[in-house]
């Protein structure tokens, strides 16, 4: 990505100093840098143009505010606006998925209880995983990335994601054997 690289004159330093305190053309500087990276990370994420475009315009409407807990020290700026990114397309993700899941179990003229318990049972064994088993399920699962794609959206190597994805399948397994389903 060319917008997660600072540049060596001090610019991008000026220009995050200068939105922290509210000037609005150095948001528009940041905007104009890193807009096409953040849409093409959240695309990646929620594989849909126009949500991304949408999350896009969220998070730089957001980030008068949000830039004021940034620290030059802690974070490159491009990885951490990244950061924020992600948390958006996640979020949208999640909303995104669970209520059409819901009207297309209560609406389905054939649904019946034992649909209905296999949700159920899926959602529970889902919450039992710990956060980073079930975050990677619900990229590989829900958002269709792959290992490769999860591992930098996560900031972790490829076989760590391996591993991860593989602990979780096996305790998602247990634990619907657990519950019958």
């Amino acid at each position: 990505m060319t917008g997660v690289h600072p540049h060596p004159d001090g610019q991008l330093g000026n220009a995050i100093a200068r939105a922290q305190s509210g000037d609005m053309s150095a948001l528009q500087f940041l905007y104009v840098r890193y807009a096409d990276d953040v849409y093409g990370y959240v695309n990646s994420i929620v594989r849909d143009a126009h949500e991304a475009e949408d999350i896009t315009q969220e998070v730089f409407a957001k980030l008068m505010s949000a830039i004021k807990r940034y620290e030059q020290r802690a974070v490159p700026f491009g990885g951490w606006l990244l950061r924020v990114a992600r948390n958006a397309a996640l979020d949208h993700l999640r909303s995104r998925r669970q209520v059409p899941c819901e009207d297309v179990r209560v609406t389905d003229p054939g649904h019946d209880q034992v649909g209905s318990d296999r949700l159920r049972s899926l959602r529970t064994a889902l919450d039992r995983l710990p956060a980073e088993q079930r975050e990677v399920m619900i990229l590989r699962h829900v958002a269709g990335l792959a290992p490769g794609e999860i591992a930098v959206v996560l900031d972790k190597s490829e076989s760590s994601v391996h591993g991860l994805h593989h602990r979780a399948r096996c305790a998602v397994k247990d634990a619907l054997r657990d519950l019958g389903a």
